[in-house]
């Protein structure tokens, strides 16, 4: 008698990091990225991408040394303890998926917009926009078994796509439109690469793969450096293709849907249209498999003892209540704010949260030889962060203040709820629901 394995292997670990990483974030940010860093924009991605990869070395660590769903959540809580600034940190976690959100649904607008007549562009964008949460959001409330078994499908026609693009748009690219002299300064350039960390983001979700994965010690590891490495030259590669292929102006004008823009050249008004509804695709789905986990990451922050309890609520097997509150402030982000504020919210909260992970992995007591490395992602995801609020703050001195909200914002709903949680009932329930997760 055969016994059915259901257990995932290397390939569909891969699989999500690619996916998590290549959802919406290319779409979203590559016209932002040549803005901020002119004919630079492949060192650019190429330097997010190196901090990611040493990220990821934590990551793979951790993943095996505390196997499950929690993924970050439980890293932090594990090794600093359930204190009051872990579950900031956390908290964190959510509203930057939260921005995540929100970035996918602005670049599903801005793509689906091209479709329509420029005089309804504000009305047809911020509608879309919204239809590209609310949809979602009603999937994964009813039917978010069924929405997910199409991930996979999706992850291959849109990597397919952006191939295709690669291979014919090769052809025509000239190499004085990436010639040194078409850069920007070191420190901007630099500074740029992280504002658009928040493409790379994505390959966290393989952490929460941990339970269901057939060979975790020798798989997970895999998974995370075949994925991001894999997604570094892809990227690069587009950068490569993009920026060889339009003048600067051309790709800054049409900043919110540059990938489209740029397949004109080679492929006419089919390359557009192809381009954009892979970018719709892509994007819809990154916004049904963003707001599965980040619901199910606030429902485990709560379990944790960290949110409310009523966060832990579920409804057809879905965490309703934050699956709910997830999209409202996603819904609201999206439709007030601009690309660039978006995703350097995004990144801001990534690089710091990805620093605290390097320095979990330093601290934790198997890390052995992988401290070294934990060292560098500390202090290169600290100086990437000091050097994207440097440009943002640089470019509008109003950011700061954006950036203290958002850091503020998890500082104070943490404290809030464990202030309220030290009375009565309150504290009893907070108190069990920590020692159950112990």
């Amino acid at each position: 008698m055969v016994v059915k394995d259901n257990k995932m292997g290397l390939w569909g670990a891969v699989s999500i990091g690619v996916g998590g990483m290549v959802g919406g974030g290319i779409f979203a940010v590559l016209g932002l990225s040549v803005q901020l860093a002119g004919g630079g924009t492949p060192v650019a991605f190429a330097l997010a991408g190196l901090v990611a990869l040493v990220t990821a070395s934590s990551y793979a660590r951790l993943s095996v040394r505390y196997a499950g769903a929690g993924g970050t959540v439980v890293f932090l809580d594990r090794i600093f303890g359930n204190s009051m600034h872990v579950g900031a940190l956390n908290v964190l976690l959510w509203f930057s998926y939260v921005v995540m959100l929100a970035l996918y649904a602005h670049a599903f607008g801005s793509y689906g917009a091209v479709f329509f007549p420029e005089n309804t562009g504000w009305l047809v964008r911020h509608g879309l926009i919204s239809l590209a949460i609310i949809v979602p959001a009603v999937l994964n409330l009813t039917s978010a078994k069924v929405v997910g078994k199409a991930e996979t499908y999706v992850v291959v026609v849109k990597i397919s796509i952006l191939l295709f693009f690669l291979v014919v748009g090769v052809k025509g690219v000239e190499p004085a439109r990436l010639a040194p002299d078409t850069w920007v300064p070191m420190l901007p350039l630099v500074a740029g690469g992280m504002i658009i960390f928040v493409a790379y983001e994505g390959f966290e979700l393989i952490a929460n793969t941990g339970a269901e994965i057939r060979d975790p010690e020798r798989d997970l590891p895999l998974a995370f450096y075949l994925s991001v490495g894999f997604v570094i030259l892809l990227y690069v590669a587009i950068a490569v293709v993009v920026v060889g292929n339009l003048p600067l102006d051309a790709i800054t004008g049409a900043r919110d849907y540059a990938l489209a823009e740029a397949a004109r050249p080679f492929l006419g008004r089919t390359g557009f249209t192809l381009i954009a509804v892979a970018a719709l695709l892509s994007t819809f789905s990154a916004i049904n498999a963003t707001l599965y986990g980040s619901s199910r990451l606030c429902y485990t922050i709560a379990k944790e003892g960290e949110l409310p309890v009523q966060l832990e609520r579920q409804m057809w097997g879905a965490p309703a209540e934050g699956l709910l509150v997830t999209s409202a402030l996603a819904l609201i982000l999206a439709n007030v704010g601009d690309l660039s504020f978006i995703s350097t919210l995004g990144s801001a909260g990534f690089l710091s949260l990805f620093a605290v992970v390097n320095a979990a992995n330093f601290k934790d007591e198997d890390a052995g030889a992988g401290r070294t490395l934990s060292a560098l992602g500390v202090v290169a995801c600290a100086a990437a962060f000091g050097a994207m609020v440097w440009q943002s703050v640089g470019d509008d001195p109003a950011n700061v203040w954006v950036l203290a909200a958002l850091f503020g914002g998890a500082g104070v709903l943490e404290v809030t709820y464990r202030t309220l949680g030290t009375k009565g009932p309150r504290k009893r329930r907070r108190e069990a629901r920590v020692t159950r997760t112990l």
